[in-house]
């Protein structure tokens, strides 16, 4: 069990630079979540990807890729002062996801012939509806406790439960900023009811305080998913990747092509990142990479521009962070903590906790 710090020792320990030690939290912090103002959990989960493997062990390479992150900030001033606690990697989750990857391949090959695996399939369905409970009562925990909580995946499936919580525990609505190459927006995807591709319609349909749903990046859809943003009407806005493009091509700046869609936003939006909503150079090891997307810069000023408009960001999740299964190539972990520490930033800085420039 790790020995926490308070605020004040965190503090000290950060700004004197020195390097953490492996078993160290995220930036080498120690503190003691009930002392921190941001609580990240970990869901080390991928039972239902459909493509590339390995994102179940992102928690962990985030963490440890995180030791040579430097804690200032250009935007968002001393992050770390405010008290950012990520909770130790969960195992049973992790457990959990290895048995029902293993039934979940059962199912898609059946499927490749045409045929169905009742059994594996239940089995996945039953192991999701665990990890969905266990992330839906961790995140109520904390944000009883007046913390605010991030989550990082696992797939994009993960963050189910902790917006379910935030849907039951928040007096407003609130929309939803999500980055991704893909909708999310399948029903039952494969036959997996919390599918990773079917996120977004699960919350749509069981989070009632959501009043928009805003995707930003998306290059790879079926027609059943754009026929359900027409669908959803006035609650959804799409700034699809080749439309993007297009704009900057003629000229535009990438303000005047985010404001519209930011404008869509209420006052408090919750921040879906899927990291395959960046360019693939930047996550070249993710479940389904997608040729195109988001610059990481272009990323870092879209969230900053939901700080500087006013808003409050409630919470965050950033999936699909990838594994190469190299020790020696943590390029992707790398990225996925950089902009894991930006959302921290961001999310404090929108609620008033630190100072932003």
């Amino acid at each position: 069990i790790m020995s926490y710090r308070n605020l004040q020792e965190e503090i000290e320990v950060l700004e004197k630079g020195l390097p953490p030690q492996s078993s160290d939290g995220f930036i080498g912090g120690k503190l003691d979540p009930l002392e921190a103002s941001l609580v990240i959990l970990p869901v080390p989960w991928e039972a239902t990807v459909s493509f590339g493997e390995g994102t179940a062990r992102a928690p962990e390479n985030i963490r440890l890729s995180s030791h040579q992150l430097d804690v200032e900030n250009y935007h968002y001033i001393k992050p770390y002062k405010a008290g950012i606690a990520m909770l130790e990697n969960n195992y049973e989750i992790l457990d959990l996801s290895n048995k029902a990857r293993l039934e979940a391949i059962k199912v898609i090959e059946a499927l490749e012939n045409q045929k169905q695996d009742n059994e594996a399939l239940d089995f996945v369905n039953e192991a999701s509806k665990k990890v969905n409970t266990n992330v839906y009562e961790n995140s109520t925990k904390y944000l009883n406790k007046g913390k605010f909580v991030g989550l990082v995946g696992g797939d994009h499936s993960c963050p189910l439960g902790l917006i379910k919580a935030l849907n039951d525990t928040q007096t407003q609505e609130f929309g939803i900023l999500h980055v991704d190459a893909h909708h999310d927006l399948r029903e039952a995807y494969e036959g997996f009811t919390f599918s990773h591709a079917s996120i977004f319609y699960n919350v749509m349909n069981e989070c009632e305080k959501i009043s928009s749903l805003v995707q930003f990046g998306i290059r790879d859809y079926s027609d059943e998913e754009a026929k359900r943003m027409l669908e959803y009407g006035q609650k959804s806005a799409c700034l699809y990747d080749a439309h993007m493009q297009q704009q900057l091509a003629s000229g535009k700046s990438l303000e005047n092509i985010f404001t519209p869609y930011i404008d869509k936003l209420p006052q408090n939006v919750y921040l879906s990142i899927d990291i395959d909503g960046l360019e693939p150079l930047n996550c070249p090891n993710t479940g389904t990479p997608v040729p195109g997307g988001l610059r990481y810069s272009e990323l870092e000023h879209l969230v900053f521009m939901i700080v500087k408009s006013g808003r409050n960001i409630i919470g965050f999740d950033l999936c699909e962070v990838g594994d190469s299964g190299d020790s020696h190539d943590e390029w992707d972990a790398n990225v996925g903590a950089r902009i894991l520490y930006n959302l921290c930033g961001a999310l404090l800085a929108s609620q008033g906790k630190i100072e932003f420039k």
